[in-house]
């Protein structure tokens, strides 16, 4: 590995990622998960929620690796994929109108200025109405993957949501084993509009906003009525995601996520940002 190497770090609604450019590999993929490891770690290194590799695609105009902060791989990630979108056009990487290569499936975007449209992979595995048993409390839980699995809870008051507590243990509850679930808790307000607090699996903790989980939560609002597309969702860090679907019965189609993607700064690592190996 050849030192300094160059990055990008941006944000998506407070979700916040490093991008590296790894169309000329420097990394295995059995290396990458104890390098994001350490340069995802706050205080440390650089820190973020998760790390984006943009790799070269024959099927694509890129394919992208995605790993948690925890090193762990990821199919999807809505708030990424829209900075790895706006990443891949303003290098010339890709068009304004692009397609890339995930786990989850080919995505498709569209960049306009600060704003990226994503049409999302077919959601699938909804499931309505499930009574969970949690520390000998029955919660009414709603599940559906968005790329990645998502539960969803709704709340009366998004403020004294049990996120981290609650949220723990549903990541982790034998119903959504072996993969776990990321979880939403969410709030109906009068406008048309969700607020939406996430555990996000990987993160092992609350994140300031979830693309797919906000996806996850506009979907099943508008199929109990709540909402209709376009849904706007409000995050925890207060900025606002566009949800657009069709819904014929359960049929779901045509899901796209809208909203920011920013440029925080751009930098190099170098050695020192990585643990020194014993």
């Amino acid at each position: 590995m050849n030192f300094p190497i160059e990055f990008t770090k941006m944000s998506g609604t407070g979700n916040d990622f490093i991008l590296i450019d790894h169309r000329t590999p420097f990394l295995t993929k059995e290396e990458m998960s104890d390098f994001v490891r350490a340069v995802c770690e706050r205080r440390v290194s650089v820190g973020a929620d998760g790390l984006i590799f943009i790799e070269h695609s024959e099927a694509a105009d890129f394919r992208w690796q995605f790993l948690n902060a925890d090193g762990s791989w990821a199919e999807m990630c809505g708030n990424g994929a829209r900075c790895a979108a706006r990443f891949a056009y303003t290098r010339g990487i890709a068009p304004a109108r692009l397609r890339f290569e995930t786990v989850a499936g080919l995505i498709e975007a569209e960049v306009t200025g600060q704003s990226v449209k994503l049409k999302m992979t077919p959601p699938a595995g909804l499931r309505l109405h499930e009574k969970l048993q949690v520390n000998g409390q029955e919660q009414v839980v709603y599940s559906l993957n968005t790329g990645v699995p998502h539960a969803v809870l709704f709340v009366e008051d998004i403020q004294q949501a049990p996120v981290l507590a609650l949220g723990r243990e549903l990541r982790f509850h034998e119903h959504f084993q072996p993969a776990g679930t990321n979880v939403n808790f969410v709030q109906q307000q009068t406008d048309n509009t969700l607020i939406v607090r996430t555990y996000e699996r990987g993160v092992e903790g609350e994140t300031l906003a979830c693309g797919t989980g906000a996806v996850a939560a506009a979907i099943i609002a508008g199929l109990l009525g709540q909402v209709r597309s376009p849904v706007a969702v409000t995050t925890s860090g207060g900025e606002q995601l566009t949800i657009h679907y069709s819904l014929v019965g359960q049929e779901i189609a045509e899901v796209y996520l809208e909203g920011p993607a920013s440029f925080i700064y751009e930098g190099q690592l170098h050695e020192e940002s990585l643990p020194k190996k014993s």
